[in-house]
């Protein structure tokens, strides 16, 4: 994902501005953190435990010269592993819109075995830039709902009765070299991504360059694309009504947790010392 014209980051996440001056519309990324995600704690947990294992001699010399350094450090193992993948993320996504435009774009030794594994994939379905591709790193708008997002690719693909095109909604998923040298398995779907895909999908309408909107065309399919550094795979996953009613019950329930208050009133006996004595 990269950083859209419109979006900006807040206090309460990401937001994005709406150039016809309506209200701020919640990010389709902002709204899922409302999502638990169990697996996330054993991860962290799992990566501290990595940092250990590497090096436990000079672990074990600091726990007891440093411990607070130390800690320190261990908290922030999985922040920063997660901060790399974001930025790794984001030049991907920057290298695939070059890859599709055929723009410049400096050599980056660490995003090229992805661009090298999107190529692999246009070869594969034989797609024509210039006839198949409809959009690249679009934003699409939904202001009566209160969301905006951006996509990554929508493209025309022969996957209809009789190879006729239907068009494709897809969104890139990247990951890196974890601090152990594995990879995530490029089968790997999440329970939000097939929400984050219906609210990109079922947005009415999409941002031009020159910050007008129009209708959004009508999207036949959904997936995400994994990209690795030796392998992809394309993984068609669902974004329809039932998809896109979850994704509105995340965002209202992001939506209450952003506007919550931090504290509560503590409530006494009438009869305790400094009571408030007011009728009810």
């Amino acid at each position: 994902m990269t950083d859209p014209k419109w979006a900006k980051a807040t206090e309460r996440g990401r937001f994005y501005t709406d150039p016809a001056g309506g209200p701020d519309l919640i990010s389709i990324t902002n709204a899922l953190g409302s999502i638990h995600k169990p697996a996330l704690v054993p991860w962290a947990a799992g990566m501290a435990a990595d940092a250990v294992i590497a090096d436990p001699i000079a672990t074990a010399r600091r726990a007891r010269t440093e411990p607070t350094e130390l800690r320190k450090e261990l908290v922030a193992v999985s922040r920063e592993y997660s901060d790399r993948a974001k930025n790794l993320g984001t030049r991907v996504h920057v290298r695939a819109v070059s890859l599709v435009l055929n723009t410049p774009h400096p050599y980056d030794e660490e995003v090229e075995p992805y661009a090298v594994q999107l190529a692999a994939w246009f070869r594969l379905w034989r797609i024509d830039f210039e006839h198949d591709v409809e959009a690249v790193e679009t934003t699409v708008m939904h202001r009566k709902a209160g969301y905006a997002g951006t996509g990554d690719l929508w493209v025309w693909l022969p996957t209809g009765r009789f190879r006729r095109r239907q068009l494709w909604l897809v969104d890139y998923k990247t990951s890196g070299t974890k601090p152990d040298g594995t990879v995530k398995p490029d089968d790997t779907v999440y329970d939000e991504q097939p929400l984050q895909l219906a609210a990109l999908r079922h947005a009415p309408e999409w941002l031009l360059p020159d910050d007008s909107s129009e209708p959004a065309p009508r999207v036949h399919r959904t997936a995400l694309l994994n990209l690795r550094p030796r392998s992809h795979r394309f993984i068609e996953v669902p974004s329809g009504r039932a998809e896109f009613r979850g994704f509105l019950g995340a965002m209202h329930a992001r939506q209450y947790l952003n506007d919550a208050p931090s504290t509560y009133p503590t409530v006494v006996p009438p009869w305790a010392p400094g009571a408030n004595r007011k009728a009810a």
